[in-house]
């Protein structure tokens, strides 16, 4: 059984917030590395703020694709194991509009260029719960709470938060409670769903065992890399 994954993107994969202060400072351009000794960058900021800030992302062409990633290695990875493991990925995001290429194409691009390929992008600002149980996901990995909780209420879902902040003990003990896993990098993620799928497939027996009769023999896979030329086929 190959699992079928959910991702949210920024807080999990790029990291928003920072591109986001940086334009609140009045930053020309985004950066994307937060001076941990820079107490603005912690300030909460006012509500007119805020509607500047994104009136400035939606005048800027393309700004989705300027985000850094948290762990760039760890994208590369996730696609390898699901090629590898045969894992069904969707990227989930309520991303606004920005000027440019629509949000959906701008996430595929961003995707891509940190190594994950012909990625699926959903581009819903509804319910998670929702979405994870239309698409009859295994697990999701968010970095919001609330977002975990309207999965595993709303779908059969579980629920992995992402919670890079090591000192909110509280928020992990609350969503530990609520049976939803709590890790605080995605190479933690990427252990445990790696885990997961070493447990479904033990647990299978004989039945894991009934899928080889139905092996093709040879590896007649696509390339790792879709956009290398695809092998002849074999007769």
């Amino acid at each position: 059984m190959a699992l079928r994954l959910g991702f949210d993107i920024d807080g999990v994969l790029a990291d928003f917030r920072a591109a986001f202060e940086a334009i609140a400072r009045g930053g020309a351009s985004i950066d994307t590395s937060p001076d941990p000794e820079d107490d603005e960058a912690t300030e909460p900021l006012a509500s007119r703020e805020v509607r500047r800030v994104w009136s400035t992302v939606q005048r800027t062409s393309n700004w989705w694709t300027c985000l850094a990633a948290y762990e760039p290695a760890q994208i590369a990875r996730l696609y390898s194991l699901s090629r590898g493991l045969r894992w069904e990925v969707v990227f989930m995001t309520r991303r606004p509009e920005s000027s440019g290429d629509p949000v959906q194409f701008q996430t595929q691009w961003w995707l891509e260029s940190h190594g994950f390929y012909l990625p699926a992008v959903v581009t819903v600002p509804g319910s998670r719960g929702d979405l994870a149980n239309a698409l009859r996901l295994d697990m999701v990995v968010d970095d919001q709470l609330h977002n975990c909780v309207d999965v595993v209420s709303g779908s059969p879902a579980k629920a992995i938060l992402l919670l890079r902040d090591s000192g909110a003990r509280a928020l992990r003990d609350h969503a530990m409670s609520r049976g939803i896993g709590v890790v605080s990098t995605l190479r933690e993620a990427l252990d445990v769903l790696e885990r997961a799928q070493h447990v479904l497939t033990e647990r299978r027996g004989r039945l894991n065992r009934l899928i080889d009769w139905f092996q093709s023999g040879p590896d007649d896979s696509l390339p790792l890399k879709p956009r290398s030329p695809r092998p002849e086929p074999q007769e």
